[in-house]
């Protein structure tokens, strides 16, 4: 009696890692565009129900007259919001860690941008996660091409219309 062993192909934990992320077998499909987005988005999410619940009130108007949104300064479930970020800030960036301490950062509203931004590129990571699920099964890209239009609206609403408006970035 001959046994014959077969050596099998010893794969990196790499490779592993490549191979789960970019299989179509999986009961849901992350892809790479998934990598990027699961992340962003929970942030985005996480920092919303957070800031709805309990944020501060914001110097919206730059004028030191803070406005509340969230539920506990007063507000209900209709008129809570999340402040925007505050005029005395200006068309900046103003990521957590430009600001000399946390409270700081949500007064001035800082929350705002965080979820704006987090939100945007985790819709647009979506886009790209249908597209490239398309590639994979080898389909054409047009379930990709259609939500192009809504992150193109979201975009505008959340992102260029603010710039114009002066009270973001």
């Amino acid at each position: 009696m001959t046994a014959i062993l077969e050596r099998r192909e010893s794969t990196s934990l790499w490779g592993r890692f490549c191979n789960w992320i970019t299989s179509t077998e999986n009961r849901l499909y992350i892809g790479w565009f998934g990598v990027l987005m699961i992340p962003t988005l929970l942030t985005a999410t996480s920092v919303f129900i957070i800031a709805f619940i309990a944020a501060p009130p914001v110097d919206i108007d730059g004028i030191r007259e803070p406005v509340s949104g969230s539920l506990l300064y007063g507000n209900n479930i209709i008129s809570g919001a999340i402040i925007p970020t505050s005029a005395a800030i200006g068309l900046h960036f103003y990521p957590i860690w430009e600001a000399a301490s946390v409270d700081e950062w949500l007064y001035n509203g800082g929350p705002y941008e965080l979820i704006v931004l987090h939100f945007l590129l985790g819709v647009a990571c979506y886009m790209g996660r249908e597209w490239e699920l398309s590639f994979r099964l080898g389909m054409r890209p047009w379930i990709a091409v259609a939500y192009s239009a809504p992150v193109a609206a979201a975009t505008a609403v959340f992102l260029i219309y603010p710039i114009g408006q002066g009270s973001f970035f």
